[in-house]
């Protein structure tokens, strides 16, 4: 057995280890992904019978408008691990097809990086606010009143799903370059002995 192929198996284990883990964290995503989408309809038919209670019936609505905001927080920040994985967020790709497939490869994983430390601070934040809103029993300031610790628990809670998705995609990211590294490397050294062997190549 080559060393190459002896250094690449522990790099080719912890890339199969990572991706299992991202695949579990993927069902999970998936699941949430269906809870998500009933808050979503949720939002819309109350946002609906807001409508339909003001301009119709004649009456008062209170919770309605609020309600709908915190099942949209929600589903917006719960659901964005499962966009990540999907890289299904909007991005521009204007130079990404003039750069070779290595380059693309670590730009995409210094991206992550960057993003990774955005939303570690951002979730860490978040449970400083979830936090301090249920010490302190804050609520809103409409007559309904809702407790401010369930959006920011919700926030909190995705923004924390998002980091641990980035950190499996940035730790995934610097095994496969690590192993592309070594296999180009062990290619490069097998040319040079060949050459040092025939003088030549053959």
């Amino acid at each position: 057995m080559s060393g190459a192929a002896v250094s690449a198996e522990p790099a080719v284990a912890r890339t199969r280890m990572l991706r299992r883990l991202d695949a579990w964290l993927q069902g999970v995503s998936r699941l949430l992904m269906v809870v998500c989408m009933v808050a979503l309809v949720g939002a819309a038919l109350v946002l609906s019978y807001s409508v339909f209670a003001r301009h119709v019936l004649k009456l008062a609505t209170d919770w309605q408008d609020e309600a709908a905001v915190f099942l949209l927080v929600g589903a917006t920040f719960v659901s964005a691990a499962h966009v990540q994985h999907l890289r299904g967020h909007i991005g521009i790709e204007a130079i990404t097809t003039l750069l070779s497939a290595r380059v693309n490869r670590v730009r995409r994983w210094v991206v992550d990086i960057v993003t990774l430390a955005f939303c570690a601070f951002f979730a860490w934040k978040s449970w400083t606010l979830f936090w301090e809103a249920y010490v302190d029993g804050q609520t809103s300031s409409s007559t309904w009143g809702p407790p401010l610790s369930i959006p920011y628990g919700l926030m909190a809670f995705g923004m924390s799903l998002l980091s641990v998705q980035l950190l499996l995609q940035v730790a995934i990211g610097a095994c496969e370059l690590g192993r592309h590294d070594g296999v180009r490397a062990h290619g490069v050294d097998a040319a040079a002995a060949a050459t040092d062997r025939t003088g030549g190549h053959a």
